[in-house]
């Protein structure tokens, strides 16, 4: 690979067109010369291999950027559907040589393309090789690399595009010739090379050398590539990324020598503009962002008064970090419109009302959540209850479930379909079932989170079901038998979520979970303090380009800002139980959202842990169909029909989470909680460290690793002002066993 961009450079200098990085200016030639080397039909070895079980061509690695760092992880792979390919040109004739009729290894060539075939996808959604969506793959797990690898043809039968990137990482570093190692792995480089992969696709599109529309693009991944999903949808074409790609060389974006930039391509003689922005995204677990998380954590926590923590020094921490939370979410002046959230939050029997959205603090009037109410909460106590009621609502849509009953014996086929909603409600409610294995039946649900901006409502699916029940998600099983939202096959094995688990410094992370000690890595609190106070001041000095990695990778920061492009939509899905991110974060980037136009969901799955599947009818494709009908003028939102359960799974016992000590169902169907009870549950299931990632050794989402003698770097400034201010309380507190 490395040979072949070689050659094209030397091509293009030959013809008098100087790489930028020769010069260190944008020159017109520096611009011609990327452009013609991320040409895919100037690459010789580009090779597409024919699936015929999928109807898909595959694109073998190819790199996107012209300096890549880490080669092996700044590269890109494009699965098209064969519909919209009449075959491979093999001696650049622009006539098709081979075939999927013919093809019968991998074939070096370029893509013919009929612009006038149509795929009509499994929900009913119809797209043509100029119109099709494009979906980005984000890895990144644990925010670390990403190794290339060949895009999956797990959406080819919908007519979409599929991309697969890698990316670099936390963990990453380079050594020179003289032996000497640098490390190269710090933010934003995971999102900067999904960027100039995004780029680069959409590049050989406007060329005519794929398939699909750079409009309709959506990004989606689990765990750290949930929020790279998210924060390449939040951040989209935003300039504050534009050095960081120009300096790997991504096409597309450059500087000129008086400092400005040019973000055009030169298509057919005529500067086009190429965005690196998403159209939507469909983000799992997407943990971040990691600015609030502490805080966020800590305060659902403390919420739960019954909650026992590790340690008192934890305890007190976490206190402490609520209180910072209050304050944090006090001074942000948020307000949401009661229509746009589907909730009756201030009781008027109306959704006409702008709500301020604030935390209060009353030891007396909220004992059971230890001093904490308000409008802020009253939300996030709204959300959390639809989302439970949804699931509820559409249990017969469960594939592979395994229904028990009372005495714990299986039902049998004709029960099951004999089963009322209100059956499965009070079953589902006392715990009463087992589910499936795979990316329809695993864990987690739906969760509407409260309806659609603009109208307070879900799509108008058929029948009343539940979010639409077609387009079935890909048959993926997880690593711990989970089934996953997103399709692991097509990112990297130490990206994909599974591989990568969360829980010791052994396993790949940085996550001490359920420690009784404080720190193993500090004796004392003058020790602890001041590795944060060094961490955080080397973060705040800024980068090369004088940026705060933090700052940077906040979606919070450019939702809505000027110079990005906002999506047209967000989906964030997690498990209500996980403890790997606050349910908070998730809200706060809704809110961020609504309020800057786009149309915001979040799915807080109940009984779903960290990265839950699709189930109940949903899954990935349906969401795009849906969207694409919403927002494309001219086309229809898909109605595809549901398919309840009508036989039982084969489990031998129900493993399902009694909700009955929280969870109340009325005679009508409807369930209700208090805040505190919700809570309970929702802090039950959470085992990652508390009160959150960056407060004792092995953070996990952090910007480098750490391992069993050393934290990884320290970067919450929250924690560092709670040790700061309360140093009084929490000194004494500190390892003392």
């Amino acid at each position: 690979m490395k040979k072949t961009l070689a050659i094209l450079l030397a091509l293009a200098m030959a013809l008098g067109m100087l790489p930028a990085w020769a010069e260190g200016a944008a020159e017109a030639s520096d611009k011609a010369a990327i452009e013609a080397a991320l040409n895919l039909a100037n690459n010789p070895d580009q090779e597409w291999t024919y699936n015929s079980e999928a109807d898909a061509w595959t694109l073998s690695v190819v790199t996107a950027v012209t300096k890549p760092v880490i080669e092996d992880e700044e590269g890109v792979s494009v699965c098209v559907p064969g519909a919209y390919v009449t075959g491979i040109d093999t001696d650049g004739d622009g006539a098709a040589d081979v075939t999927a009729d013919t093809a019968t290894e991998a074939v070096k060539g370029c893509l013919v393309i009929d612009y006038e075939a149509e795929i009509t996808s499994t929900n009913g959604q119809t797209y043509t090789a100029a119109t099709a969506p494009v979906i980005l793959n984000t890895g990144a797990a644990g925010y670390g690399n990403s190794s290339n690898t060949t895009a999956a043809a797990t959406y080819a039968a919908e007519g979409y595009i599929n991309v697969a990137c890698g990316n670099r990482g936390k963990q990453d570093s380079t050594t020179n010739s003289a032996g000497e190692t640098a490390y190269t792995g710090d933010a934003p480089s995971c999102l900067v090379d999904q960027k100039a992969a995004a780029r680069f696709v959409k590049y050989n599109i406007l060329l005519g050398n794929l398939p699909g529309s750079v409009d309709y693009w959506v990004s989606t991944g689990g765990s750290g590539g949930g929020a790279h999903a998210a924060m390449f949808a939040a951040t989209s074409n935003n300039p504050d990324f534009w050095d960081y790609q120009i300096e790997v060389g991504a096409v597309g974006v450059y500087r000129n020598a008086d400092g400005t930039y040019c973000t055009t391509v030169n298509i057919d003689g005529e500067e086009v503009e190429l965005s690196d922005g998403a159209w939507g995204c469909v983000a799992y677990s997407a943990i971040t962002s990691l600015y609030e998380a502490d805080m966020a954590l800590a305060m659902e926590y403390t919420l739960n008064a019954d909650f026992n923590f590790n340690t008192d020094f934890q305890q007190a921490l976490a206190a402490c970090l609520s209180q910072a939370y209050m304050d944090y979410i006090n001074g942000q002046n948020l307000t949401v419109d009661e229509l746009a959230v589907g909730f009756d939050l201030d009781g008027d029997g109306a959704l006409n009302s702008t709500i301020a959205l604030t935390i209060e603090y009353d030891e007396e009037q909220y004992a059971d959540t230890n001093g904490y109410g308000g409008t802020y909460l009253d939300l996030y106590l709204a959300e959390l209850t639809e989302n439970l009621q949804w699931y509820v609502d559409n249990l017969a849509y469960a594939e592979g479930w395994t229904w028990f009953d009372a005495e714990g014996e299986a039902l049998t086929d004709e029960e099951v379909a004999a089963m009322t909603d209100a059956d499965r409600a009070q079953a589902f409610l006392e715990g009463r079932y087992a589910k499936g294995s795979t990316g329809r039946g695993g864990m987690g649900g739906h969760g509407m989170g409260g309806g659609f901006p603009g109208g307070g409502e879900r799509p108008d699916f058929a029948d009343g079901g539940p979010g639409g029940m077609g387009g079935n998600p890909p048959e993926m099983t997880g690593a711990d038998g989970n089934g996953r939202g997103f399709d692991n096959a097509d990112v990297a094995e130490n990206s994909a979520g599974d591989e990568m688990d969360v829980g010791t410094p052994d396993a790949g992370t940085t996550q001490a979970a359920g420690s009784g000690t404080d720190s193993n890595n500090y004796a004392s609190y003058d020790e602890l303090l001041a590795a944060y106070e060094a961490d955080i001041a080397e973060i705040q000095a800024g980068d090369a380009y004088g940026n705060n990695i933090v700052d940077l990778y906040n979606p919070l920061n450019y939702i809505g800002a000027e110079g990005t492009e906002d999506p047209a939509w967000m989906r964030i899905v997690c498990g209500a139980v996980e403890g790997d991110i606050a349910m908070f974060n998730s809200l706060n980037l809704q809110l961020a959202a609504l309020n800057a136009g786009i149309d915001a969901t979040i799915e807080w799955q109940w009984d779903g842990g960290h990265v839950p599947g699709e189930v109940l009818g949903n899954s990935l494709a349906l969401w795009v169909d849906t969207m694409y009908g919403e927002y494309v003028s001219g086309v229809e939102t898909v109605k595809a029909e549901a398919e309840a359960q009508t036989t039982n799974g084969t489990a031998e016992s129900a493993t399902g989470t009694d909700l009955s000590g929280w969870v109340t169902l009325d005679d009508g169907g409807l369930v209700s909680f208090t805040l505190a009870d919700g809570m309970a549950y929702r802090t039950s299931g959470a085992s990652k460290a508390v009160p959150g990632f960056d407060v004792i050794d092995y953070g996990q989402e952090d910007y480098v690793f750490g391992d069993s003698d050393t934290d990884a770097r320290h970067w919450s400034e929250w924690v560092l002002k709670a040790l700061r201010e309360n140093r009084e309380a929490l000194e004494p507190l500190f390892n003392a066993g």
